[in-house]
């Protein structure tokens, strides 16, 4: 018997309880209790071949057993990477989103200031014509009591003075 060929046949002999993987555990029941190696010995070699293959099979099952969980596991990696990679997206987008309302804070805030000066200097603007109003209305209704004034001392004139039938026909 060739060692190379029953390669696979280590994990099921019961004397070599330490070389069982931890992952066997569930298929132990499966497998008969008697030795394998008698049953192989009993054997001619040309067929050891064909069930050393499936063994060998068998072992690669087992192992496909562990590569799965292993997949899986990746799997959960990457799954969790994902959500790592979303939640720090998810945070850059919220500081982004933060920075943005806080701008827009800010320029409102400046708005504010810019129009509370506006409207300050409007204000002033309003009151200083406002004034200067009153001042010409003041002034335009002195101007017409002077006026009066006058109108009144020329009609004064124009009746005691010699030349006041001159003065009505200028009228």
């Amino acid at each position: 018997m060739v060692p190379g060929e029953l390669r696979g046949l280590h994990y099921l002999a019961p004397e070599n309880s330490i070389l069982i993987p931890a992952n066997l555990g569930m298929m132990q029941n499966s497998i008969p209790s008697f030795h394998f190696n008698t049953f192989l010995n009993s054997l001619p070699s040309s067929h050891i071949t064909p069930y050393a293959n499936e063994f060998t099979a068998l072992s690669s099952s087992i192992s496909n057993n562990s590569t799965s969980d292993e997949a899986e596991e990746q799997q959960v990696n990457v799954i969790d990477e994902r959500k790592q990679r979303r939640m720090i997206s998810n945070r850059e987008s919220a500081r982004r989103s933060r920075m943005r309302k806080q701008k827009h804070l800010d320029e409102l805030w400046s708005q504010v200031i810019r129009l509370r000066n506006e409207n300050h200097s409007l204000i002033d603007k309003l009151n200083h014509a406002s004034e200067s109003h009153d001042r010409v209305l003041q002034e335009n209704a002195r101007l017409k009591e002077e006026a009066a004034d006058l109108r009144q001392m020329v009609s004064d004139i124009k009746i005691g003075s010699p030349y006041s039938i001159a003065f009505r026909e200028l009228e």
